[in-house]
C-alpha cells in the first residue's frame, strides 16, 4: 500500500467549510477517543473522523493491557508496593531516549489515569496472575508484562507488576472493550464520530493548522478547527514507509504478521510532516515470537548459530526477540533437555530435532565444534547451585540441562513466526503539541497514540500495555490542551 504524497492546503484556498468545531480528532482508536472525551468534557465542540468503521482500530485488536503503576487500586489490593518514583526509574531504564518529563508525568499521574479509565464504566479485577505469560488467560487484573523482574532492571527499580488488563477473557479484544466504553461516553457528551471519513490534508493559515480536508467515498469537504489532533496510527502496513524507515519490519510481509489495521499506513505521520512536524525513532520496531507459555520453557537456554548465549531467557518476549535480530544471520535456538522439554503453547517455533548427545546436537545445528558443549558445560556448572553469573536469569528458572536427550526449537525469523509493529512517530511535547525540527510548536496541531513518539520507543524496552497506556494518557493531555 502506498500513501499518496501529503501536502497542506492553504486556508485562503478553502471556499466553504463543511463543519466548524473547536477540536477535530483524526482517528477513533484509544488515543483519539481519549482526546475527544477530554476535549468534550472541557466544553469544546468536538468532531472525530476515522477512515475505518467502528472498532476497526488497532486498539481493538489488542489484548488490552494498560501499563499503569505507582500504587493503583489493583496493586494495593494484591499486595504490591509501587510508587511513581519506582515506575519512573523503570521506564527511564527501559526507554532512555524518552523525554524525562513525559516519564515523570506518566508515572506521577498513573493512579489518577487508572481511576479515569475505570470511570468509563468498568473495573479492573482486583486479582494478580503470578505466572510468566504473554497475557492473563482469564480476567485477572494484574500481571508482570515487561522486564521488571529481570536483570539488570531489577537492580535499578524495585519490581512491581503494572500490566493491568480489563475483565475481558482471552488474548485479544480487551482494547476494543475499553474503546467501546469510551465511544459510549462520547455519545453521552454529544461528540460526533464519523466513520468511513478520512483526512487527506491539513489546512494551514500561515504557520497554524486550522483544520483538515476530508473524504468520504465520493464526498469531500473541509473542517475548520481551533485544534486538530492526529491519532491515526503507525505505519507497519505501508511497505514503502517500512522500506524507507524500518526495513527490518519488511520480514513481516513475507514470513510473519504485521500487528496493525488496514489504515496503519503512516498517513497521520505524513500529515504532521506536511505542516512542519518531524518524526523520531521511526527506525525502531517491536518484534515478538514468544516461546512461553509454558513457563517452564524459560528454564532452557537460547543460543545463536555460534552456540553462544546472548540474552537472559526470562526477559520479556520482545526483548528476547530484539536480541535475536541482532545475532549473526538472525539465527537462534531454544535448547531444552529431557527434563525441561515442552512444546511452546503458541506453536510459533518449529521443532528442529532431538539428539542423544550434545555433540550430535551441535553438529545437527551446524555449530562450531565444541562451542555448544562449552556453553552447556559452563551453564550447567553454575546451574547446579542455582546461579547464572553470565546473564543472571532468575534462580527459579536456572536448572542444569544435563539429562539427555536434548532438543531444539528454531527461533530464527523465517523459520519461526514473528509479529511486530512500528515504533516512533511525530515529535510532540508532553501536551501532544506538534514540534518542528527546531523545537518550535506548530500552532493548532497535536498528535497522540501510535503516530506520536512518547514512551514506546522500541521493542527492546517495551512492556505490554505501554501503547494503550500512553495512547490514552497522552491522548487525554492533547485533548485538554486543544480544548483550551
Amino acid at each position: 500500500m502506498r500513501v499518496e504524497p501529503v501536502r497542506a492546503v492553504a486556508a485562503d484556498d478553502v471556499t466553504e467549510w463543511s463543519d466548524d468545531v473547536d477540536v477535530l480528532v483524526i482517528g477513533a482508536g484509544m488515543a483519539g477517543v481519549s482526546a475527544a472525551i477530554e476535549a468534550a468534557t472541557a466544553g469544546a465542540r468536538v468532531l472525530v473522523i476515522d477512515r475505518g468503521g467502528r472498532l476497526t482500530c488497532t486498539s481493538a485488536m489488542a489484548g488490552g493491557h494498560f501499563y499503569l503503576g505507582g500504587g493503583t487500586a489493583v496493586q494495593q489490593a494484591t499486595g504490591w508496593d509501587d510508587s511513581p518514583a519506582e515506575m519512573a526509574a523503570y521506564l527511564t531504564e527501559m526507554s532512555p531516549q524518552c523525554d524525562p518529563e513525559k516519564i515523570r508525568l506518566y508515572a506521577g499521574e498513573s493512579v489518577a489515569h487508572f481511576d479515569w479509565l475505570e470511570s468509563l464504566g468498568f473495573e479492573f479485577e482486583r486479582s494478580f496472575y503470578p505466572h510468566k505469560a504473554v497475557v492473563q488467560p482469564q480476567t485477572q487484573g494484574l500481571m508482570f508484562t515487561g522486564n521488571e523482574l529481570t536483570w539488570p532492571v531489577n537492580t535499578i527499580a524495585r519490581p512491581a507488576p503494572r500490566g493491568h488488563k480489563p475483565p475481558f477473557p482471552g488474548d485479544t479484544g480487551g482494547g476494543g472493550f475499553v474503546v467501546e466504553l469510551a465511544l459510549k461516553r462520547l455519545d453521552e457528551l454529544g461528540a460526533e464520530v464519523r466513520y468511513d471519513t478520512g483526512a487527506f490534508a491539513l489546512v494551514r493559515a500561515g504557520d497554524a493548522v486550522v483544520g483538515a480536508a476530508w473524504r468520504r467515498f465520493s464526498e469531500t469537504g473541509f473542517v475548520r478547527a481551533r485544534g486538530t489532533v492526529l491519532a491515526a496510527g503507525g505505519f507497519v502496513l505501508n511497505p514503502e514507509m517500512v522500506e524507507d524507515c524500518a526495513p527490518q519490519l519488511g520480514a513481516l510481509f513475507t514470513r510473519g504478521m504485521a500487528l496493525g489495521n488496514t489504515y496503519d499506513d503512516g498517513l497521520g505521520i505524513r500529515l504532521g510532516e506536511s505542516v512542519g512536524g518531524v518524526a523520531d525513532h521511526l527506525e525502531s520496531a517491536f518484534f515478538t515470537s514468544p516461546f512461553y507459555p509454558p513457563e517452564g520453557n524459560v528454564r532452557g537456554i537460547v543460543v545463536n548459530k555460534l552456540g553462544c548465549r546472548f540474552v537472559n531467557e526470562d526477559a520479556y518476549h520482545s526483548r528476547v526477540a530484539a536480541y535475536v535480530f541482532d545475532q549473526p544471520d538472525q539465527a537462534a535456538y531454544l535448547i531444552l533437555d529431557a527434563e525441561t522439554m515442552a512444546r511452546p503453547s503458541y506453536g510459533f517455533q518449529p521443532f528442529v530435532d532431538g539428539w542423544e548427545t550434545v555433540t550430535e546436537m551441535e553438529a545437527g545445528l551446524r555449530m562450531p565444534a565444541g562451542a555448544l558443549e562449552a556453553t552447556l558445560r559452563e551453564y550447567n556448572d553454575h546451574a547446579a547451585t542455582g546461579e547464572d553469573p553470565a546473564f543472571h536469569k532468575a534462580a527459579k528458572y536456572v536448572v542444569p540441562l544435563d539429562h539427555g536427550p536434548w532438543g531444539a526449537y528454531d527461533l530464527t525469523p523465517g523459520a519461526a513466526f514473528y509479529s511486530g509493529f512500528s515504533c516512533g512517530g511525530l515529535r510532540v511535547d508532553p501536551d501532544g503539541r506538534l514540534l518542528t525540527a527546531a523545537g518550535a510548536v506548530v500552532p493548532g496541531a497535536y498528535a497522540a497514540g501510535a503516530c506520536a513518539s512518547n514512551i514506546a520507543v522500541d521493542g527492546r524496552g517495551y512492556a505490554s500495555g505501554t501503547q494503550l497506556g500512553e495512547a490514552s494518557y497522552f491522548g487525554r493531555r492533547s485533548g485538554r490542551h486543544a480544548a483550551r
